[in-house]
């Protein structure tokens, strides 16, 4: 993090280098002699998308992919740089006289300049020093001073770490410019820019009614650190203690609790016939949006519960549902401790010993695989609820606490369906994760369940505001919205270890990756307009849960049977039943084929339909005990399975 602030004297003969800066809320109020108290305006939306590519301008450019509308801080560029999707605005010429232009496209009041150097691989390119300069017609330009010389603001000393510039004094102005004055002596002038502003005010309410979305709901939109999350979840449980329950899952590597909050109409117990569902966030501890997003969601259930909305109380009424916002605290202090436009790319990502929770899951894939390869399947090993490998278990593993916490509460809870929310793209992923070939790094990788995953993924993007927007600007480098938003993992980028993977190869629940954003970190001031772009997404995911067929499996005497094998005819991927015998089965509409097994038990096999109407159909099996007598041939015993 470099926090730069201007070394020269503003109003009343203050100097920035020699006060105490005090931050509440958006104020940052200097003080020395005299108190004064200026207004930091919010990033105005060049990484967030908000400002389009026809408000970007530059002098010169070294080509397309590296064109003023790539300027953005933070964006990202692909691997293999080409002509299309570069990592940062470059000049085409290096000499004093380039500049990066934003056109405000009415009055705006600038505070200030954040800077970054190119995203690559393969260069090193970043500005060291600036100058600002501002018009209201984009013709006469004034620039910024110190008394009567220019201001030279100092920029990057590499190139992922931003570095903000606050103006000694607000200007005010259409367009802005940021003119570089020295740059990397083994590079050239590439820069990624966020600018802080904020509009004049507008009487006819025009840009207003253009370009900005509102919300409705009354619901704490800020960021909240480890201590304020814990306090905002108690005062949730207190408002609605009828229907929420706040527990942990265990700790992170520096001892932060791992909290979760149920939902359901019977908090803290499994109810026969009920499923369960899981969103979790922030197992990237600098993707804070999906954090903020669980923490608006349970805020949103709980009041909407209480005044009477008939979807939510269905929802409540018929499903378990919980939500853990913060897999990854310790990451997240990190980038909360710099805030939102400072933390980069990818600090806090990762846990505190440095591993990506996300990716940390044992490799259930290869060991599938190769059972297939060897026809072991189901003869020598199951489809489904692969054994996690003994080396794994070691404590000499490189396996995060946070990851084995995570696996134990998967083990733990009858899970259905879940989602993880991410950031920094607008996608949803689904399985597998890992591609099939060796050395492949992208190729479509499908389940034996592709069909349902694919409408569980088109089901929250399709609901979106903006995920399948075929007008809509790429976050990066990848046009997700021409396949409607959705993607099979292993076909983006292969994964080994995901928790998509993992969840669905050792337990029962389909799980997938919403990537909620292009902004990791968004300011503060973004929250509401995320939380509206999300809000419909998360509810309809949550009620797929209920899609596809769910029933008991029960002996002759009406007792529940647990780990009873389902199996759908054409589909090779089988699910267990829970302690007490029930079982959620996702599939979509049509008429299925399905059998159920027990060990000790005669198999049983019925036809279920499921249909279009939202409700799981109901598929239950009674069975009874098989007298067949086995004979153990590797000991010589005899077995009585009676």
């Amino acid at each position: 993090l470099i926090n730069s602030t201007v070394h020269y004297p503003v109003t009343a003969n203050i100097y920035l280098s020699d006060v105490e800066r005090f931050s509440f809320d958006h104020i940052f109020c200097f003080i020395k002699t005299f108190k004064t108290c200026l207004t930091e305006c919010p990033p105005m939306g060049l990484e967030t998308l908000k400002i389009d590519d026809f408000q970007l301008h530059a002098s010169t450019t070294k080509r397309y992919g590296l064109g003023a509308h790539r300027g953005r801080l933070n964006i990202q560029a692909g691997l293999y740089e080409d002509d299309l999707y570069d990592g940062a605005w470059c000049a085409g010429r290096d000499d004093p006289l380039q500049w990066f232009e934003v056109d405000a496209r009415r009055l705006t009041k600038f505070t200030g300049v954040i800077t970054q150097g190119r995203s690559s691989l393969w260069s090193s390119d970043w500005v060291t020093s600036y100058k600002v300069m501002v018009s209201n017609d984009s013709h006469t330009w004034v620039t910024l001073k110190n008394g009567t010389e220019d201001l030279i603001f100092r920029a990057n000393r590499e190139k992922e770490i931003p570095v903000r510039n606050i103006f000694p004094a607000p200007v005010v102005a259409r367009y802005i410019r940021v003119n570089p004055r020295s740059w990397f002596n083994s590079g050239s002038i590439c820069m990624r820019v966020e600018i802080l502003g904020c509009p004049m005010p507008d009487p006819n309410n025009y840009y207003h009614r253009r370009n900005e979305v509102i919300t409705t709901d009354d619901l704490d939109f800020r960021h909240h650190g480890y201590k304020e999350m814990r306090q905002l979840m108690k005062v949730v449980n207190e408002m609605c203690p009828n229907i929420t329950r706040i527990y942990n899952i265990g700790k992170s590597h520096s001892g932060l609790k791992l909290y979760a909050i149920e939902i359901s109409d019977n908090p803290g117990e499994h109810e026969v016939g009920e499923p369960e569902f899981r969103y979790t966030a922030g197992s990237h501890g600098n993707e804070v949006l999906g954090r903020e997003l669980l923490l608006l969601l349970m805020q949103f259930m709980c009041l909407e519960y209480l005044s009477g909305n008939q979807r939510i109380r269905h929802l409540v009424e018929e499903t378990r549902i919980h939500l853990l916002p913060s897999v990854n605290p310790d990451g997240y202090e990190k980038a909360f401790e710099v805030g939102s436009e400072l933390s980069g790319w990818s600090l806090g990502r990762w846990s505190n010993d440095g591993i990506d929770i996300h990716h940390n899951f044992p490799d259930l894939n290869s060991i599938l695989w190769e059972a297939e390869a060897k026809k072991w399947i189901p003869r020598k090993m199951f489809n489904h609820h692969v054994p996690i490998p003994e080396w794994y278990q070691s404590k000499n593993a490189s396996v995060a606490v946070e990851t084995r916490a995570l696996i134990a509460w998967m083990e733990k809870m009858p899970f259905a369906l879940g989602g993880n929310l991410q950031g920094g793209e607008l996608v949803v992923t689904f399985p597998y994760d890992k591609t099939r070939s060796q050395g492949v790094t992208r190729e479509q990788t499908p389940t034996p369940d592709d069909h349902v995953f694919r409408w569980l993924a088109f089901s929250y993007a399709s609901t979106h505001r903006l995920m399948t927007d075929a007008n809509r600007r790429v976050c990066h480098t990848e046009d997700f919205a021409k396949e409607d938003g959705t993607i099979n993992g292993a076909s983006w980028h292969t994964a080994a270890g995901s928790m998509n993977d993992f969840s669905y190869l050792h337990t029962n629940c389909f799980e997938l990756s919403m990537y909620v954003g292009c902004d990791k970190f968004p300011h503060e001031s973004e929250l509401p307009e995320e939380w509206e772009n999300n809000r419909e997404s998360l509810l309809v995911f949550m009620e797929q849960v209920h899609r596809g067929i769910k029933g008991v499996v029960r002996d002759l005497q009406g007792r529940g049977i647990p780990n009873a094998i389902i199996s759908v005819e054409g589909i090779s991927h089988d699910i267990r039943t829970a302690a007490d015998g029930d079982y959620w089965r996702l599939l979509n509409p049509g008429e299925y084929r399905i059998t159920a097994r027990a060990e000790g038990y005669s198999l049983s096999s019925k036809k279920c339909e499921v249909g279009y109407e939202m409700g799981a159909t109901r598929c239950d099996f009674t069975i009874g005990r098989t007298n067949l007598i086995f004979m153990n041939f590797a000991s010589g015993k005899l077995l009585n399975k009676d």
